[in-house]
């Protein structure tokens, strides 16, 4: 019977490794998945870690999730270019079960520095994003998949996330990451019921399920209510254990749940025991569900009847959308001018639909631009 594996988001980071260190040698640890490209940078890795992620690559427990490629951005530049032949090299030296990306675009070298940003559910995008999945399939030759977004402007764009989610990945026999703390985001900035928005995904397609924490943000056009933002600094809520388990039993080809957390969120040991506790807590739900783990009935293998050898598509006119959103994002000093600036630009009257966005959720975007832009990590 297949099983479900209990796994840590695991990177070249000294207090992840220091709160997870006493899982792996008790042998807790199932699976990790690494972020490989957060690496493309370092001259070198260090040998232990390297003998790390290769003792789960030779036993078939390694998955990487890739966080700089950018699968929207509208102009394909030297930078993506870069990104796939060194996800082929990589992919050459270690056996990854799947290889998954976060939706969204990030344009520019300082401005994406926390999370990825949306892009309108067009054809256009539609067909931008399965030419660069089917790039990311051929470097890396595995299954692939991509991650559902946290935030979002608004409740139409939410719900129609995971159907246009679905259209992508079919064209290469790709799978999703439900992230439930993104979907927790979702449920509080939006005021929709989990068992309703959940219901909007093709569950049958997800192979991972990952969980963390966030934080709430004050935001006085919202009321009395906060803000949730997924920013991994915090331990799993409450909910999103709750949510594991109701959503486990509608996914038959899930194998992997992740725990993820920042590093820079576990620099003293009280908060490292509490990573701890989280993941044998997520481990003991998972070890609950193996016991009725259904068989798969998909195993995403890559599909090899695309031609990958016509330059990548384009959209240059949606790049220029997306560099005007980044500098409005970063420029605006409140909602009322950045509404001021989207209307003038070339984003106003489109399927962008600025005019629908919640003015919280824009001023949110607007304060974490401003992070961004300072250097915000």
């Amino acid at each position: 019977m297949p099983e479900i594996y209990a796994s840590i988001a695991c990177n070249l980071d000294a207090h992840i490794l220091q709160a997870s260190l006493p899982l792996f040698e008790e042998e807790k640890v199932e699976a990790i998945e690494w972020s490989f490209d957060a690496l493309f940078n370092f001259n070198e890795i260090p040998s232990w870690f390297t003998e790390l992620v290769r003792e789960f690559s030779d036993h078939n427990r390694l998955i990487g999730h890739g966080v700089y490629f950018s699968l929207f951005s509208g102009k394909w530049s030297p930078e993506q270019q870069e990104w796939l032949h060194r996800l082929r090299k990589v992919s050459n030296e270690f056996h990854f079960d799947h290889i998954t990306e976060h939706f969204g675009f990030m344009t520019g070298a300082d401005f994406h520095k926390g999370a990825p940003i949306g892009i309108p559910f067009t054809t256009q995008t539609l067909a931008l994003g399965k030419d660069r999945l089917r790039r990311i399939q051929d470097a890396c030759r595995c299954p692939v998949g991509l991650e559902n977004l946290a935030f979002s402007y608004s409740i139409e764009e939410v719900k129609k996330h995971g159907d246009f989610l679905n259209q992508l990945v079919e064209s290469v026999n790709g799978f999703i990451i439900l992230d439930l703390h993104n979907l927790y985001c979702q449920v509080h900035n939006f005021d929709i019921a989990f068992d309703e928005i959940v219901k909007l995904y093709p569950l049958d397609k997800v192979r991972e399920i990952h969980i963390s924490g966030g934080s709430w943000d004050k935001n006085p056009l919202r009321g009395n209510k906060k803000v949730r933002r997924d920013t991994h600094d915090a331990s799993v809520p409450e909910a999103v254990f709750q949510y594991l388990r109701k959503a486990m039993r509608f996914c038959p080809n899930l194998k992997f749940v992740v725990m993820e957390q920042m590093g820079t969120a576990l620099h003293t040991v009280e908060r490292q025991q509490m990573f701890r506790n989280d993941f044998l807590r997520m481990s003991s739900i998972i070890e609950s569900s193996n016991l009725d783990q259904q068989h798969p009935t998909n195993t995403f293998a890559p599909v090899s009847n695309f031609n990958i050898n016509e330059p990548p598509l384009e959209d240059l006119f949606l790049h220029s959308q997306q560099v005007q959103l980044s500098q409005i994002l970063e420029n605006a000093s409140n909602v009322d001018e950045a509404r001021v600036m989207l209307q003038s630009s070339d984003l106003a009257n489109t399927a962008w639909k600025v005019e629908n966005w919640a003015p919280y959720m824009l001023e949110t975007a607007i304060s974490i631009a401003h992070k961004w832009k300072n250097g915000f990590s």
